[in-house]
């Protein structure tokens, strides 16, 4: 039986820290589901769903066993129908592990066919967020550190175009 995986989130924009937990999830998994969805607690996305997805799938050429999936409805629905086994999330500090805790009881609760598995960030990607990204850029700051260099181009011309709106 193939081991599949799913891994949600916003993307907004995909981070190394992301990178990075995708592709310990790959070595983990079968197969791995990036899963670009829509974080309710954020207002404003400076990506459209169908960019994030092209983005991740431009970074992870390397991953052979990962896909890249946009959903606009419950992950609990979606884990089911792709027929998965886990909900991977990446925690960089006890301030995640609250909500993420919340979210896979939540899950839990909805579809008891998949189980999280949680992956603590790197020490090099705790502080890292796309938020965090999204403000150095807001002040013309360096974001080739936080983001892959195949897409950084891309990224800053979207965030300073943003920031000049």
């Amino acid at each position: 039986m193939e081991r599949i995986a799913v891994c949600p989130g916003s993307f907004d924009p995909v981070t190394l820290g992301h990178l990075d937990i995708f592709s310990r999830a790959s070595n983990l998994f079968d197969r791995v589901i990036v899963l670009v969805s829509k974080n309710m607690m954020k207002s404003h996305e400076s990506f459209t769903p169908q960019e994030r997805k092209n983005m991740i799938l431009r970074v992870t050429k390397n991953l052979p066993n990962l896909e890249v999936d946009i959903f606009g409805g419950l992950l609990a629905d979606y884990v089911k129908d792709a027929g998965a086994i886990a909900i991977v999330k990446g925690l960089r500090a006890v301030s995640d592990f609250e909500y993420e805790f919340q979210m896979a009881l939540a899950n839990r609760k909805l579809y008891a066919g998949a189980e999280t598995v949680f992956l603590t960030t790197t020490t090099e990607n705790m502080y890292l967020s796309s938020s965090v990204v999204k403000q150095i850029a807001a002040f013309g700051g360096d974001i080739s550190h936080f983001v892959p260099p195949e897409i950084l181009d891309f990224i800053e011309k979207r965030l300073v175009k943003e920031r000049q709106s």
